[in-house]
């Protein structure tokens, strides 16, 4: 795939997500969803007492096609998307989806730029919706840019993540 690609990504190192995926309470029989799996590296390291699933559009699997059961959604999302018209940033807008699907958690990968999308208004709406940060695990993807955020989202509230609504 080249770098122009619609679909071009980078691939999540293995060894990451394994140790990204010891900070998620995964519970046995969990439902847990990979919708970007890429080469596999969140989904492979999954335990195994989970039940998994997945989806690529590389292979002809669309996650806007999905109709699973899932408890967990755990990812390292397309920063953008490209809807025909404009290519935008993606994370919020794939946070907001899969709130509506998730019943337990969504945990994304994301940069600098990703986490800044989670405004003070976003995160109101989402406290709305019964969706709190619960935890975000700081680590460093050298071959990439550097500092990334796994922000681990959860339907209970939370005090270790705040924010103010309005601008001063």
């Amino acid at each position: 795939m080249e770098k122009n690609d619609v679909y071009y990504f980078h691939q999540t190192p293995q060894a990451l997500c394994q140790e990204l995926i010891k900070h998620i309470d995964l519970c046995h029989g969990d439902k847990v969803f990979e919708p970007f799996r890429g080469e596999g590296a969140f989904y492979n390291s999954f335990p195994d007492f989970v039940e998994k699933d997945w989806t690529e559009i590389t292979e002809g699997r669309d996650y806007k096609d999905y109709t699973g059961d899932i408890d967990w959604v755990i990812t390292n999302p397309p920063f953008k998307l490209d809807d025909g018209v404009k290519r935008e940033n993606a994370f919020f807008k794939l946070l907001k989806y899969y709130t509506a699907k998730a019943n337990k958690g969504i945990a994304f990968l994301s940069n600098d730029r990703c986490f800044a999308t989670l405004t003070p208004k976003r995160l109101d709406e989402m406290e709305k919706t019964g969706w709190y940060i619960h935890d975000i695990v700081v680590c460093n993807i050298k071959k990439w840019r550097g500092r990334y955020f796994f922000i681990i989202f959860k339907k209970s509230p939370s005090q270790f993540y705040k924010h103010i609504v309005g601008s001063f």
